[in-house]
């Protein structure tokens, strides 16, 4: 009896884990090392300290200032960050910048920013960088050092991701990259036809990807053949989320989609919905912008579960631990109930704030009026 009991808890937490879409092992070196994170769901199942109970007890930890101040069509002059073995990773204006996590103390600058967010694999910062032609660089994650760079042509604003050892870049240049993640040399490129701004989601092989030209692509990840595309009424400028087999994609035609991963086939759509934001995904619902409000869905039939009103469009979401977090056009960041919508913390800065992320106990957000907040516990 003890070893079917055994066995069933096995079964139950295998289960469970495809459900949820994530592995089962936490990594601890990099709890929140992409924009989508590497479960391309902006989701941390991960985290254990901040909870529905004591995150209204957030408090400003840490903030820093970068370099410059010129933005990107009014965007946050400071990118998502990211986390990695204990360093926050962000792009400025001009300069890429490695923090310390716990005290905000500048380990480096690279002069590599204006362009994408980073991301960090395997000690090595990718990130795009809107000086003239347009490069995505490799940095060192320990010095800053360069490594690599490889040109795009024109800026490419899409925050790379990084699986197998090949990174993945959309460009300004109407094209998606892939580059070895080791030498920068390029394996292939897949022509759009238009501008490339939404960051790429790697899943089970598949590159998942928006373009200006009003489609959202599945491309094979080794050789960028097309498996499918789906073709929308307009731009396509947040990068998809993906979870249990499905796409999940907003549009300037103001609609949320769902579409099967394997074949792109339209499974629900849903209107009035966002612009910029890409959704977050977790326990089978979907978070994201909302005409001026921030909106939760059921997943698998897009129906409206709750909405909470912002007075401006909200950013890309992160979720962990019952707890869903957003930056707004209204100046603040939130925190909700992931479940109900409940408020329960916010904080103002009076600019406009870019994606947060949540990593061991503590939420990091940069923000248009040029720092990097960090956010822990009383």
């Amino acid at each position: 009896m003890k070893n079917i009991r055994i066995l069933v808890l096995i079964l139950c937490a295998c289960f469970v884990s495809v459900a949820w879409g994530e592995q089962l092992t936490c990594p601890a070196d990099t709890p929140w090392g992409q924009f989508h994170r590497y479960n391309t769901q902006r989701w941390n199942r991960c985290e254990k300290v901040l909870n529905v109970k004591n995150v209204g007890r957030l408090q400003l930890k840490w903030s820093y200032a970068v370099v410059g101040s010129s933005c990107l069509f009014g965007s946050p002059c400071v990118s998502s960050p990211v986390v990695a073995n204990g360093v926050v990773y962000v792009a400025g204006p001009n300069d890429v910048y490695a923090l310390n996590a716990s005290t905000g103390a500048l380990l480096w600058s690279a002069p590599f920013g204006g362009g994408s967010s980073p991301a960090v694999a395997k000690g090595v910062v990718y990130v795009g960088s809107d000086n003239y032609p347009g490069k995505v660089y490799a940095l060192n994650a320990k010095s800053g050092a360069l490594l690599w760079s490889h040109a795009t042509g024109v800026a490419p604003y899409s925050a790379p991701a990084v699986a197998n050892g090949v990174v993945y870049v959309g460009s300004w240049d109407n094209n998606v990259y892939a580059l070895n993640a080791k030498t920068g040399a390029k394996l292939w490129s897949y022509a759009t036809g238009d501008r490339v701004y939404s960051s790429p989601a790697v899943l089970k092989g598949v590159v998942y990807v928006g373009s200006h030209n009003g489609n959202v692509y599945a491309l094979n990840a080794k050789t960028g053949a097309k498996l499918w595309s789906y073709a929308f009424g307009d731009y396509v400028v947040p990068g998809p989320a993906v979870a249990n087999g499905v796409v999940y994609v907003g549009t300037f035609d103001t609609n949320l989609y769902a579409l099967n991963a394997s074949t792109g086939a339209l499974l629900w759509s849903a209107p009035y919905f966002l612009l910029f934001s890409s959704p977050a995904v977790a326990n089978g619902m979907v978070y994201v912008a909302c005409s001026g409000n921030f909106c939760a869905l059921k997943a698998s039939t897009g129906v409206l579960l709750w909405s909470y009103a912002t007075n401006g469009y909200a950013d890309s979401p992160a979720v962990a631990n019952g707890v869903v977090y957003f930056g707004t056009e209204d100046n603040n960041v939130y925190a909700l109930n992931a479940k109900s919508g409940a408020l329960l913390w916010s904080y103002p800065t009076g600019a406009e704030f870019s994606s947060p992320v949540v990593a061991n106990g503590m939420v990091y957000v940069g923000s248009d009026d040029g720092n990097v907040y960090a956010f822990g516990l009383k």
